[in-house]
């Protein structure tokens, strides 16, 4: 007899029915495979002990504070601890229940249904020249040259943005991102290179959205987060996707003293309320896309939990988008320049395929293809 300890399974069916686990225990067993971490925040001191109960009763586990069984409190911090089978069975049980309990299990159980998309990448182009990374800027018949670059290179989405975004950026008015962005949307449409990879306007001016989309563009990336509903409308109307990011005031202010009582819960109020909004005006979930806003309006400390924590949106049904491209949260942990940020990148985007990313915002396409077929195969490796 011979024994070892596993890694990480990641694909976990594949992994049974390789063991030769009969078809129906295989959706089973799975299950069983999967745990998940949920903290509940404020629960009611009846609530807490009564989930306690319940989910002792099926195996699972729900860490309380001390003073939770004698009620020091009317409310309670609690972390459940539960594989997905338990949590499908305690979301069931906890329906019939008092003290708000019914409310928990209604979030745990949309937590069950998160939608499978496949890994891409978005590469980088900035028609200006004030980016606060000069890698990325080029203009006209340099950009078209860059563009077809990053197609060979391996992106799936090629991101156009005419106006920089970083920190304390200079605004522009809108006929001067128009003038700047219509001859490479020009050149885009003759040459049809809209049929090669997706095309993401990185904008929300709409004069400027309207014209990309009427060259061939395919996705709106919109870091206001489609506040403007003439963004949404004109997503719908083009059948264009909506990339909705999440940013704490203005390029202008935001790194201005960012706060947040709890980054996740209060970004996860602004995208349900954006869902609400474009679904309003007739767009899918399935076209919209969430970008957590890495940097913008964000502390290195915001940036870190909202990384460790992206699952936690899977639960919207949208691809979820991470961009840490060279930023300056690297600089933030260890002090480097801009030009040699790549390997902070790389470390940051890896991380964020495994805690649930699905698109990747990256300058640099080639090394981060690299990188995500060798961790793709690293998990397909993993038994």
């Amino acid at each position: 007899m011979q024994l070892y300890r596993l890694g990480n399974i990641t694909d976990k069916q594949s992994a049974l029915r390789e063991l030769g686990v009969e078809s129906g225990g295989v959706g089973i067993i799975s299950k069983k495979m999967e745990l998940y971490f949920f903290m509940i925040r404020d629960l009611r001191t009846p609530a807490a002990n009564i989930l306690k109960q319940d989910a002792l009763s099926i195996g699972a586990e729900l860490a309380v504070p001390s003073g939770v069984i004698t009620c020091e409190k009317e409310h309670f911090d609690c972390l459940l601890i539960a594989n997905r089978k338990q949590v499908e069975i305690l979301s069931q049980k906890e329906l019939s229940q008092p003290f708000g309990l019914k409310q928990v299990a209604k979030k745990l159980q949309s937590f069950l249904h998160t939608a499978t998309f496949p890994t891409r990448i978005m590469g980088v182009l900035n028609a200006n020249e004030d980016s606060f990374y000069s890698g990325s800027r080029f203009i006209a018949e340099d950009a078209i040259i860059r563009i077809q670059q990053m197609i060979a290179e391996g992106a799936d989405i090629i991101d156009i943005g005419a106006v920089s975004s970083r920190p304390g950026a200079d605004s522009v008015s809108e006929s001067v991102e128009l003038a700047r962005i219509k001859p490479i949307c020009d050149m885009v449409k003759a040459e049809k290179l809209y049929s090669k990879a997706l095309f993401s306007i990185d904008s929300y001016a709409p004069s400027v959205v309207s014209y990309a989309l009427e060259s061939g563009f395919g996705l709106i990336n919109d870091i206001t987060g489609a506040r403007d509903e003439t963004i949404i409308k004109l997503a719908h109307k083009h059948q264009a996707k909506l990339c909705i990011m999440h940013m704490q005031g203005s390029p202008q202010t935001m790194q201005s003293n960012p706060h947040y009582d709890n980054v996740v819960i209060e970004v996860n109020q602004f995208f349900e309320g954006r869902i609400a909004a474009c679904e309003a005006l007739g767009m899918s979930r399935e076209k919209l896309i969430l970008d957590i806003g890495i940097g913008f309006g964000k502390t290195l400390e915001h940036n870190l939990s909202l990384i460790q924590n992206l699952k936690h949106f899977q639960h919207f049904g949208c691809e979820l988008l991470v961009g840490a491209s060279r930023k300056s949260m690297i600089d933030h942990i260890i002090p480097t320049p801009v030009e040699q940020r790549l390997p902070g990148t790389l470390a940051i985007h890896l991380k964020a395929l495994e805690h649930g990313a699905h698109i990747i915002r990256c300058h640099d396409v080639a090394a981060h293809r690299q990188a995500i077929t060798i961790l793709s195969a690293l998990n397909r490796g993993e038994k």
